[in-house]
């Protein structure tokens, strides 16, 4: 798999994060790689934060709130490291996009 091939299919899920990972072209598409993995792991700890604060009656309904609002959040910034991935660009997302996992 091509390094564009590689960036895009990194963001269309967590198997495809693997996929691309495993027989993608990682050494060219590590950028990608990292910001798809962050983005991946925000999404699974804001899902077990809102499920095990979901179970508190009052603070589960706020947390929800939050949960949904940053969830909408998540998703731009996933748009803007899949329309990065598109072009060609190594763009990084707002925020995570500093963190590097992926050395």
């Amino acid at each position: 798999m091509g390094k564009k091939a590689t960036d895009i299919v990194a963001y269309l899920s967590a198997i495809g994060l693997v996929l691309a990972y495993i027989f993608g072209d990682r050494e060219n598409s590590r950028f990608h790689l990292n910001q798809s993995l962050v983005l991946t792991l925000a999404n699974i700890l804001l899902t077990v934060v809102r499920k095990v604060l979901g179970w508190i009656p009052l603070i589960g309904t706020l947390a929800g709130w939050i949960c949904g609002l940053l969830g909408i959040v998540l998703f731009v910034f996933w748009i803007i490291g899949f329309a990065s991935a598109i072009s060609g660009t190594e763009k990084k997302v707002p925020i995570l996009g500093e963190i590097v996992l992926l050395k």
